[in-house]
């Protein structure tokens, strides 16, 4: 049997955590057993759905580096791919059910439902419908529809029946009819609801898995049964873990940014961000946690996904994304960081070759402190401004020894006889400032540092010189020789 796996999104939003980790883990699932991925879109929420919301969704599952086989944009046999656009397709089934008598109108008032679910939960009762127009005979009907009302159509649960739902991260997990109640599945505007119409999009779709939040494991016993009233064979269900804050709530705003939207924009790695998303619910045992996509996919098994919820940990993202900016090519980092250096107002206009070449050379440095590209504006002040005076009273201490102006007039004459400033010739030169001086280690690294960064620890002497450069970096070490 071929994999056929889907996400299907709601665009009444950004893509969230939650939906990316659902996509990931379908889309792994998918690559593994060299299936296919399915994206479609549902949008009968009709006032908050938006193609602004699906085109932001669709965008980070791109950036993601998530590619579907078929559905939104992509095209495919199963055309179309938007709910709004199949429309027919539900009401012609919800027709056949209401025939078949597994379906029927129902006229009840939001007041009259209301008022049935204060009478349940007073007794202690699950709110449910508890099938008032289930029997209506033509008269009645006649009658309700002369005054004005308009019909939803709901589902006939079948009484006294156990569903079984075998899930593939759960186990067996039994629900009972008496419980679930009548419920709609075409509304009074002829709009299908979610348990519906998600039932005639995976049949339509051959959808063979259907690998979704936990919160969505109390529909699927409505989803079955309507598979067992149209004779249709049902998919196999893995319903994966909620996803908790680190305090263990529920995930929110206070645990981090909760859009992919808002870590692309942060600058965080796609590929250390789904490297996080892969292990938030899921482990292929071991103590790695450091994954390549390929990887992830090679050794992606729903067996091995757990059925206790994930911790969102921003820490660990930060260190993970940390270790993959610090193996990512310096030249991808350079272009990454231009729009937040121009945001801070370290550069302006376009950045030539010769700019580059420089600013990559910063980033180099300055991305070993980092663990998200907008952090860089942090640790590149060094670099831009002109003078750069000692950060607090431990690194003014340093300028006031009696050997600093020393250290300072050799270093800069050695610096101006310099050929070049390499970092290889830096090394060589701060050995001679030694040699001359008769001082060692951090007599002279230690007042350098302060007199060109400000600081008393930071990147290597060697590294920062040549980025300097003989005019700053003179300038600088002029100004804390006085």
């Amino acid at each position: 049997m071929s994999v056929r796996v889907r996400f299907a999104p709601s665009p009444t939003g950004p893509l969230h955590i939650g939906g990316a980790r659902s996509a990931l883990f379908n889309w792994l699932f998918a690559r593994h057993h060299g299936g296919q991925f399915v994206v479609r879109i549902e949008d009968t929420d009709l006032e908050r759905s938006s193609r602004e919301s699906e085109e932001n969704i669709l965008n980070a599952l791109r950036w993601l580096g998530m590619d579907w086989d078929e559905g939104i944009q992509v095209g495919g046999p199963n055309a179309p791919y938007r709910q709004t656009e199949r429309l027919e397709i539900y009401r012609g089934l919800a027709r056949k059910l209401l025939e078949q008598g597994h379906a029927y109108p129902c006229y009840c008032s939001e007041e009259d439902l209301a008022a049935e679910r204060e009478m349940l939960m007073a007794k202690g009762e699950l709110p449910r419908y508890l099938g008032r127009c289930r029997e209506l005979c033509p008269e009645d009907r006649a009658k309700l529809e002369a005054e004005g009302r308009r019909p939803v159509l709901r589902f006939r649960v079948p009484e006294n029946k156990i569903v079984t739902v075998n899930d593939r991260v759960r186990g067996q997990v039994e629900f009972d009819c008496n419980g679930i109640g009548d419920f709609i599945i075409m509304k009074s505007d002829n709009i299908p609801t979610y348990n519906f119409a998600v039932v005639v999009d995976d049949h339509h779709m051959e959808i063979t898995h259907v690998v979704r939040a936990e919160e969505h494991l109390s529909n699927t016993p409505r989803q079955l049964l309507i598979y067992e009233a149209l004779g249709w064979k049902t998919p196999e269900f893995a319903h994966i873990s909620l996803i908790l804050g680190k305090d263990r709530s529920k995930m929110s705003k206070r645990h981090g940014a909760t859009s992919i939207e808002q870590y692309q924009q942060l600058g965080y790695l796609p590929e250390a961000l789904v490297n996080f998303l892969g292990l938030l619910g899921w482990s292929p045992g071991g103590e790695e946690e450091i994954f390549t996509t390929q990887q992830m996919i090679e050794l992606f098994s729903l067996d091995k996904v757990s059925k206790s919820p994930a911790v969102f940990d921003l820490d660990k993202l930060n260190w993970l994304n940390g270790n993959y900016i610090r193996q990512c090519p310096v030249d991808r980092l350079a272009q990454m960081a231009i729009p937040y250096l121009k945001e801070a107002g370290y550069l302006q206009g376009e950045v030539g070759p010769e700019k580059l070449e420089w600013l990559t050379q910063v980033v180099a440095i300055a991305s070993k402190y980092i663990s998200y590209m907008q952090e860089i504006t942090l640790h590149v002040d060094i670099f831009f401004k002109d003078q750069v005076p000692p950060v607090d009273e431990e690194a003014k201490q340093v300028l006031t020894e009696e050997h600093i102006p020393l250290v300072m007039n050799t270093t800069i004459k050695l610096v101006e006889e310099a050929e070049e400033l390499t970092e290889a010739s830096v090394k060589a030169l701060l050995k001679a400032v030694g040699k001359q001086t008769g001082l060692k280690g951090k007599m002279i690294f230690m007042p350098v540092r302060v007199a060109l960064t400000g600081k008393i620890h930071g990147p290597e002497l060697h590294q920062i010189i040549p980025i300097f450069g003989k005019e700053r970096t003179i300038a600088r070490l002029r100004a804390s020789s006085r």
